[in-house]
């Protein structure tokens, strides 16, 4: 099987203050992690994470690479602290008492400094417990969520890879069967464009009938270099419009082309390839195109091929 480098995963988990999948409780958590990724020609990880959670960045780069090996992915991870972090039960009673200590002791000696304020006293450092949950739980459910999140990525990016592999495979087909038709044809298409050329260079000469009243030998020997100068110009020219070679590549490459794709694996460097030498072949027997239908075969093999090429420059 073949791997698209396109995909998309979200795991999200909730936690209590003591780390049970239940975040309806005061201090509790929701975590979630976020994949995407699109084509690129190397691996590239960008991480978006809290700092609280920065810790397992490592880990998951190394989770990552041990699964993917080329396309631009996206990490995002996701705390939201339980909506009821700021009830009275969240309050740190034993901060609140050493902030008052605190307090008093200041303004028994500067009498007229102003109090505190409610909000400055909640927005005074440890005063609000944000949450309860402890950073190794945060970190094991950020782990586990990323491991999750990756093996949905992997099938969605394996589900697009099986229907693009689906789709090279018929284009591939096509092109069998367009050189397939063709190939029988180029020995007659040579000749005809051969006797073409012959009947014009003889027209053109205009030597390839002796005129009356001429010499035998003079006849003889205008005819013998006409038939010399239109043996030459035909065989060059026959030379340059056979497309055997440039046939017989075809089918090696396509051939190729469908072993890769059978076999899977981690192949877009290797279709690539084979996508540049389809198109060299492709565009050579345009280029020695003396007939229509030649010309036709060119045209639609270039399409089917770019079409290839397209998809092929999303596959892992």
């Amino acid at each position: 099987m073949i791997y698209s480098m396109t995909g998309y995963a979200s795991v999200t988990r909730e936690l209590a203050a003591d780390g049970h999948p239940d975040a309806s409780a005061a201090g509790g958590a929701s975590v979630s992690v976020e994949l995407r990724t699109v084509n690129s020609r190397f691996l590239d990880l960008n991480f978006r994470m809290p700092e609280d959670v920065r810790g397992c960045e490592s880990t998951l780069r190394e989770m990552l690479m041990n699964k993917l090996s080329r396309g631009k992915v996206e990490i995002r991870v996701n705390i939201q602290r339980g909506e009821n972090v700021t009830s009275a039960s969240a309050l740190n009673h034993a901060a609140l008492e050493q902030l008052a200590a605190l307090e008093h002791a200041v303004v028994s000696v500067f009498h007229s400094a102003e109090r505190m304020r409610t909000g400055e006293i909640l927005r005074w450092p440890g005063v609000l417990a944000e949450s309860s949950v402890s950073a190794e739980v945060l970190r094991d459910v950020v782990l586990g969520c990323g491991k999750q999140a990756l093996g949905e990525l992997l099938e969605v990016r394996q589900r697009e890879g099986a229907q693009m592999a689906k789709m090279l495979l018929t284009n591939v087909s096509e092109m069998e069967a367009i050189v397939a038709r063709i190939t029988p044809l180029v020995p007659e298409l040579i000749a005809r464009q051969q006797q073409k050329i012959v009947e014009r260079l003889q027209e053109a000469l205009g030597v390839a009938v002796p005129q009356e009243g001429a010499s035998a030998s003079n006849a003889a020997l205008s005819r013998d270099e006409v038939s010399e100068r239109i043996r030459q110009e035909v065989t060059i020219y026959g030379i340059r419009i056979d497309i055997a070679e440039e046939l017989t590549r075809l089918v090696a490459h396509l051939g190729e082309t469908r072993h890769v794709i059978d076999k899977g694996g981690r192949v877009g460097k290797r279709l690539d390839f084979m996508m540049q030498e389809l198109n060299r072949e492709a565009n050579t027997l345009g280029s020695k195109a003396a007939t229509k239908e030649l010309a036709d075969a060119s045209m639609t093999l270039k399409l089917l091929i770019e079409q290839m090429r397209e998809q092929v420059q999303n596959l892992e």
